[in-house]
């Protein structure tokens, strides 16, 4: 690639490279398109590294704690699911159960093989670190396949997060619709095919359509964000975040109509209620959580808020730098504090993961009847006496 090594007095190769020619040795394997962008990342982190002896690699604790959280999370959620799954099976809450166990799966995917990719990079680093003291590229192969796991495994969560949506608005405003349409055969389709256009998206980089490149500290590896950039790089981020953002805003829109439907019903409910008869007997303090629609409509609306709260700023960072690149404004920050930006972004969004097996494990009907009957004890008591003195009647 027309790597050379720059050779002191004593004859020892220096730590320094230089690179000559990267577009015109016959035994090149890196194309002549991408080969600006890696130089221009190099370069970068040239111009913005600290000198080599007050270099220290970056800490990997924080990778194996994410992972380890993840791995635990969704295992368990995974459990509570496969629970559900066996209750409800042939009823209405199965196609909602299999999405979510589908979500889980790739979560859980996800945590396991970027975690470990991150770790062997951590690793890797500063084992060359200690050796030369110098800044550490991964391998071009190695950093393609991170970075294709990188795009595959983000899309996919936020693409079946949209699909439970879609699933769930359905089955609320439209049951008749939603019992023909929304069988279990149909969503393991349409599972297969969200999974296949985030698979399709991931591999067009590695088919020579724009590429992958080392982002800053060096840990992890991304489409292009910084820096010059081709049309083929800039198109695939566009697409990338495009795809995001509009699963969100899918899931937002969806979650907001089966959200208004519901309240319609239920107050049409208390009404009619009201106009026939009064209840007898007390009603227990999460009777208004009984309900299936309720539960899985309070899942999706808390999955929604901790996708948007952990993707979105990822992708307006990564919008926002491609979009100054295409309008040919000039960077308002320096392209270290941008990294950085970029890092800490990528490190919020990687907590959607982890936090969506709690949805699964805390919003059920059993916690949250335990919640609400805790925080109103009386009612409580008053219930459990009723229903103690009822049996004695019987």
């Amino acid at each position: 690639m027309g790597l050379k090594r720059r050779v002191t007095s004593r004859g020892d190769p220096s730590p320094v490279m230089a690179f000559n020619d990267c577009s015109t040795s016959p035994l090149d394997i890196v194309p002549s398109q991408e080969c600006s962008i890696f130089l221009s990342v190099i370069h970068n982190h040239s111009l913005n590294t600290t000198p080599s002896s007050a270099y220290t690699p970056p800490a990997y604790g924080m990778s194996c704690l994410s992972m380890s959280l993840g791995v635990i999370s969704n295992l368990t959620g995974l459990a509570v699911l496969s629970r559900s799954y066996t209750r409800f099976r042939g009823r209405a809450k199965a196609p909602f159960v299999l999405l979510a166990s589908a979500l889980l799966l790739t979560d859980l995917a996800g945590q396991v093989t970027l975690g470990a990719f991150s770790l062997y990079l951590h690793l890797e680093q500063r084992r060359q670190q200690r050796a030369l003291q110098q800044y550490f590229e991964p391998v071009r192969a190695f950093c393609k396949l991170f970075g294709a796991c990188m795009v595959f495994f983000a899309l996919c969560p936020l693409l079946l997060g949209s699909a439970m949506a879609v699933e769930r608005c359905m089955g609320i405003t439209q049951p008749f619709l939603h019992a023909t349409v929304a069988t279990v055969g149909h969503v393991r389709l349409s599972v297969l095919l969200l999974v296949s256009l985030a698979l399709s998206l991931a591999t067009f980089p590695l088919l020579t359509v724009g590429g992958y490149v080392p982002q800053y500290p060096g840990t992890w590896c991304f489409l292009p964000v910084h820096g010059p950039l081709s049309l083929a790089h800039a198109g695939l981020v566009l697409s990338f975040s495009g795809f995001e953002l509009a699963a969100l805003f899918l899931s937002v829109l969806c979650n907001t109509v089966s959200g208004v439907v519901l309240l319609q019903a239920r107050r049409t409910s208390r009404r009619a209620r009201h106009g026939t008869a009064k209840h007898r007997g007390p009603v227990s303090a999460s009777a208004a959580i009984h309900s299936l629609d309720v539960e899985m409509m309070g899942q999706l609306a808390v999955i929604n808020v901790v996708s948007c709260l952990c993707w979105c700023p990822f992708l307006i960072c990564v919008s926002s730098s491609v979009g100054k690149f295409l309008a040919g404004s000039p960077p308002s920050y320096p392209i270290r504090k941008q990294e950085q930006q970029l890092l800490l972004s990528l490190r919020l969004a990687s907590w959607n993961q982890i936090l969506d097996p709690w949805v699964y494990i805390l919003l059920r009907r059993a916690v949250l009847r335990r919640i609400c009957c805790g925080l109103q004890p009386d009612k409580l008591t008053v219930t459990q006496n009723s229903s103690s003195t009822g049996s004695h009647r019987r």
